[in-house]
């Protein structure tokens, strides 16, 4: 049996894939390698399943706002495979179904937490992104990002000025936490 590998949890979601400024706009990583683990051997307890069925199991969980790509989901699996988390139900089939071994489900039952967390990201997504897009909503992100984007674009803000707008924002993040 092969060594296990890295499952440690990254729990600081506000460092991840963090973008400012004028930069291009990316979107966050939703998921690193060790959380699609998880939530590969968390759908591989419920059934066996092919890597595609893994792909739609994750983006039918987030309702499709995420699904991960083959490059993620197939290398994971030969890592599990590796570690004698997994195994091919028959190697004799074009398309290899895999199922969970006992390394998988200790695996599974030592990172429950991190995997109802990772379920939990992902099926609020579905929610966020249908909220966004409430017309009224996006109306108003739309202003606040073109207003702070055009005042914060002029040359020689006074300090006076900063501080209007770092106010500005707090409160208005306050009262929406608040809310």
């Amino acid at each position: 049996m092969k060594q296990h590998r890295d499952f440690a949890w990254h729990g600081d979601q506000a460092q991840r894939g963090f973008c400012a400024g004028a930069r291009k706009k990316r979107r966050e990583r939703m998921l690193d390698a060790s959380d699609i683990r998880l939530l590969m051997l968390h759908f591989l307890a419920q059934s066996n399943a092919h890597g595609y069925e893994l792909i739609k199991s994750v983006e039918e969980l987030s309702k499709g706002e995420y699904s991960p790509s083959p490059g993620i989901i197939y290398p994971n699996l030969t890592l599990l495979e590796e570690m004698d988390a997994i195994r091919v139900v028959d190697a004799q089939e074009s398309r290899k179904a895999y199922t969970l071994n006992d390394s998988g489900r200790a695996l599974l039952t030592e990172n429950r937490e991190n995997v109802a967390t990772i379920i939990q990201r992902l099926t609020s997504l579905a929610i966020l992104v249908n909220n966004r897009s409430i017309p009224e909503v996006e109306q108003a992100i739309h202003n606040i990002k073109f207003t702070l984007n055009h005042r914060l674009a002029q040359e020689n803000i006074s300090a006076e000025t900063l501080e209007i707008v770092i106010t500005a924002l707090n409160e208005a993040a306050e009262k929406i936490a608040k809310s």
